[in-house]
């Protein structure tokens, strides 16, 4: 049986901790100079799970900040990575250098059989296939790029091939403290075994209950917080404890 996660995220940029509006670069905030110190807070409040992207890596498309990345990953959660992994080698980096999943947006699109191969090599449980969405297309390239397929008809594509586990972005919703776009979370993934985890727009405790009130009816499994906690709206605490 899933059990439901909160994953607080740290977005790493020129090897700060910042936060985007809407994924627009020009609109960064930056909350804290150190991730590992971002991360071991996070621990000791609980957490269990951090989700972890390079920014940098994310836009330009290789590995930039991952040293900061490594260092955040051994404070005592189990962490999952995105951002700049384009390749075989970047995947096997990071799962190699105690990560324990990596996310795969970009590459995915561009090479989903190299995707593929990647879930035959390192497991189902270990790669995390990444839909970020602009009104209902997957976009690429740290969302700089709109691609012409729909959300959903990629998330079909890796179901078929075994991938268990999605990140699923309303690009439209995040970093807004708006709320998330449960519903097409919901619609997302319909194999079963599958799991997709919300991103974008929890701006409040009522946001999280949401989100797990859905999950207990569909393939929804967790959600990723970020800015409210930075912006101090509610502690993590309090987030996994909802």
């Amino acid at each position: 049986m899933k059990k439901f996660q909160v994953y607080p995220a740290i977005d790493v940029r020129g090897g700060k901790c910042v936060r985007l509006f809407q994924g627009d670069y020009a609109q960064e905030t930056v909350y804290a100079d150190s991730p590992a110190e971002m991360a071991k807070s996070f621990v000791e409040a609980g957490a269990n799970w951090i989700h972890i992207v390079d920014l940098d890596g994310a836009r330009d498309g290789q590995r930039i900040n991952s040293a900061a990345i490594l260092e955040a990953a051994k404070q005592g959660a189990r962490v999952q990575v995105g951002g700049g992994i384009r390749s075989r080698e970047d995947a096997a980096y990071y799962l190699d250098n105690g990560v324990t999943r990596v996310i795969i947006g970009s590459l995915a699109i561009r090479e989903p059989e190299l995707t593929v191969g990647l879930i035959e090599e390192f497991g189902a449980d270990r790669i995390v296939i990444g839909i970020d969405a602009k009104n209902g297309m997957a976009a690429t390239e740290g969302w700089l790029e709109t691609s012409e397929r729909p959300a959903s008809e990629v998330a079909d594509f890796f179901t078929s091939k075994g991938a268990r586990h999605f990140i699923y972005t309303d690009i439209s919703t995040d970093g807004t403290l708006m709320g998330p776009n449960i519903e097409a979370n919901r619609e997302l993934v319909e194999r079963e075994g599958a799991q997709v985890i919300v991103s974008g727009g929890i701006g409040s405790l009522d946001d999280i209950r949401r989100v797990k009130r859905a999950a207990a009816v569909s393939a929804i499994s967790g959600v990723i917080v970020g800015k409210a906690l930075y912006e101090k709206r509610f502690t993590l605490e309090e987030g996994l404890s909802c």
